[in-house]
């Protein structure tokens, strides 16, 4: 079973958020870690990049191949994890301190529209259970 912190909001994509006063943390999930396998390259956008929820912005490069990361909500790169650039499997050893970027959320509604914890936890045991 992934690891699915409770003070997080995801995605069905398989991304998280937390908020951090007006500024989202944002990541991949353990379950997309583990679905990617090897993680080895990581291209994250430049600051100051306007995103719209659901927007592919990111990509992850893993021994099976290139995946979209897309935004969870609306907002502005205001930061990016640069210790990724030399080192992106730490995504594999902890993907959620590992984070990609920091979003200045434009509507904070959004957030609403996304996963907690526990319906999360719902959708990957259904994936979990299908791929038996």
């Amino acid at each position: 079973m992934a690891k699915i912190p409770q003070d997080l909001r995801y995605t069905k994509d398989h991304e998280w958020i937390r908020m951090e006063g007006a500024t989202g943390v944002m990541g991949i999930t353990d379950y997309a870690q583990h679905a990617m396998g090897d993680i080895v390259y990581v291209e994250l956008p430049d600051e100051g990049r306007e995103v719209r929820a659901g927007e592919d912005f990111i990509v992850v490069e893993s021994v099976k191949g290139a995946n979209d990361v897309f935004s969870p909500v609306s907002g502005t790169v205001a930061g990016v994890n640069g210790d990724l650039d030399g080192a992106p499997e730490l995504l594999n050893e902890d993907p959620y301190t590992n984070w990609l970027v920091r979003l200045e959320v434009a509507d904070p509604g959004e957030l609403d529209s996304l996963l907690d914890a526990g319906a999360y936890a719902k959708l990957v045991e259904e994936l979990e259970a299908e791929s038996e």
